[in-house]
């Protein structure tokens, strides 16, 4: 998995066994992004000159990429590459535009399955969106696997570039939505202020003092009043967006101030999800990179009082690898023939199998 944040490829070696839980982890590795590389998808992401040329030669590099970090985890799993039933795949979302019909994940699988030797299932969300979905989120249902409770109301939020949380009440039905930005305008004010990738620990916003004012004027975006289904992404919460509020709040504040305003937005429109349509909720267990962010961390546990706030480390499985695991699952599902989409939580118009498949 490469997700909205661009710092990387986590890849995770899946043990589907019975068991306690639907998987174990055998493995797992990081692979960072070449800075080259990472600048040329933070380009993508936006038209320009040459695009269909660079985007290309960008999926080829990601492919070999993810080829390696497929080796490298099967490597560190002591497990040949034959053994491995499937690798799912997601590649690099450049843009989503549900609305539109379309989603686009740089990614060339078939040559991921040559210099890997396995099988790749890729291109999971174009299924969902055809049958009139969102396409995301997908691991809503992983999610429910993974951490639903006869007992306990929880509620997973996956804080990446951009979050999401899973309704996983009891008893009814398992819902899951985008809820806004996760840590995607943080990174981006961050390099912007102080260079890097991302803020360590929210150490940038944690010197600064979130602004009342702003911040409502950030939460005035429509999109955190939209009715689920809903899903977005970097088409959106993009620096335009920003630096447009901006603008329109006539700031002139300092630096540090507009990021622990930001940290305050992406708490508090989580938080508003999990109010609004996540009512009764116990427990909310987080995962994704934003967990790392500690400044990020309290803010949410404050938003949330009454809530029991972790993270999914606590039941066992660690943060940082959930949404590789719900990949390999997917994959999983696509090699059986099974749905892996939740229409409740997409919108699609019925349950669909996801991916295409790319055999060794």
């Amino acid at each position: 998995m490469s997700g909205t944040s661009l710092d990387g490829i986590d890849a995770v070696l899946a043990d589907f066994a019975p068991g306690p839980r639907p998987c174990a982890l055998v493995a797992a590795t990081h692979i960072e992004f070449p800075s080259e590389l990472r600048r040329e998808l933070l380009a993508l992401q936006a038209s320009g000159p040459d695009e269909i040329v660079r985007a290309a030669r960008a999926q080829n590099a990601l492919a070999d990429l993810y080829a390696h970090a497929l080796r490298s985890v099967c490597a560190a799993g002591a497990v040949a590459a034959h053994d491995v039933v499937a690798a799912g795949v997601h590649g690099q979302t450049v843009r989503h535009r549900p609305r539109e019909g379309w989603t686009l994940q740089l990614n060339n699988p078939a040559r991921v399955a040559e210099k890997a030797y396995m099988t790749v299932v890729a291109d999971f969300r174009a299924r969902d969106i055809a049958a009139g979905g969102q396409g995301a989120p997908l691991v809503p249902a992983f999610h429910a696997a993974m951490f639903g409770d006869a007992q306990c109301h929880r509620v997973v939020a996956n804080v990446g570039g951009i979050a999401n949380v899973t309704n996983l009440p009891p008893r009814g039905a398992v819902r899951g939505f985008d809820t806004g930005p996760g840590n995607v305008l943080l990174d981006l004010w961050h390099a912007r202020h102080r260079g890097g990738p991302f803020d360590a620990g929210g150490a940038f916003a944690g010197s600064g003092r979130a602004d009342a004012r702003l911040l409502a004027a950030l939460l005035g975006e429509p999109f955190f009043a939209a009715t689920p289904p809903k899903s977005t992404g970097r088409d959106l919460f993009n620096a335009a967006w920003l630096d447009r509020a901006l603008a329109a709040a006539q700031w002139n504040g300092r630096a540090e101030d507009v990021q622990a305003t930001l940290a305050a937005l992406t708490a508090r429109s989580l938080a508003q999800a999990v109010r609004t349509h996540c009512a009764g909720a116990q427990e909310v267990l987080a995962c994704g990179g934003g967990v790392r962010n500690t400044d990020l961390m309290r803010r949410l546990g404050a938003e949330l009082s009454g809530v029991t706030v972790a993270t999914t480390d606590t039941l066992g499985v660690a943060s940082d690898h959930v949404e590789a695991l719900a990949f390999a699952w997917l994959a999983r599902e696509a090699v059986a023939g099974r749905p892996g989409n939740l229409p409740a939580v997409t919108g699609a118009s019925g349950p669909r199998v996801l991916g295409a498949v790319y055999p060794r």
